[in-house]
């Protein structure tokens, strides 16, 4: 088979560490270089220069979780990352660990047989993380006000069927009424309602 990358590097990452094996084509048979590094920010600027000093700017290297990214984001401006779905470099049953499995990604990489997953510039990763995050709190904020508004349904207190928003100026009005006070008085309680949700007093 053609080798598409003749210099390039195999990365196996992990929580803690991260295990590497740079392929260098030396006619038919490969030569192989491994390495281990931990995680932490200053391991993998060692590891980055380690590609570098091996003339070796092509890397894969698989998306597990989310321990791919402060490698990727510390190699992304001089080194060519591909990050590769797992179900591209998974290794053969029983022939696992992590040495192999960074062979492994290397040998596949090699060849080219290894389609690398989109990843979009760091402006735009930004931007996804802000988005997420953001839609994220909506999401939460949306479920604490169906539990709110629950919380009056199965407590025999309808002001659901009477206000369109539970948390208007009314039926906060009418909340803190129920809330703070121990008898109940409906002409007070209609006395709290506002502008168009007074009509609605006598029902």
């Amino acid at each position: 088979m053609k080798v598409v990358y003749p210099i390039c590097c195999g990365v196996d990452v992990h929580k803690t560490f991260l295990v590497a094996t740079i392929i260098t084509s030396q006619g038919i048979t490969p030569h192989y270089s491994k390495k281990r590094f931990s995680t932490f920010n200053n391991s993998i600027l060692q590891f980055k220069q380690w590609l570098i000093d091996n003339n070796c700017y092509d890397v894969c290297m698989e998306s597990t979780g989310k321990y791919y990214v402060p490698v990727y984001n510390l190699l992304e401006d001089t080194i060519r990352v591909t990050v590769a779905n797992p179900k591209w470099v998974k290794a053969v049953k029983g022939n696992k660990d992590d040495v192999k499995d960074s062979k492994w990604i290397g040998d596949l990489f090699r060849l080219g047989l290894v389609p690398g997953s989109f990843i979009p510039d760091k402006p735009i990763r930004i931007l996804r993380e802000y988005t997420r995050y953001r839609f994220k709190l909506v999401s939460c904020k949306s479920s604490e006000k169906n539990r709110f508004q629950n919380a009056f349904t199965v407590c025999n207190v309808a002001l659901d069927a009477v206000v369109s928003n539970m948390f208007g100026k009314s039926a906060s009005s009418i909340t803190d009424y129920l809330i703070n006070s121990d008898t109940f008085d409906p002409k007070y309680c209609t006395s709290l309602l506002q502008k168009s949700l007074k009509k609605k007093q006598m029902l």
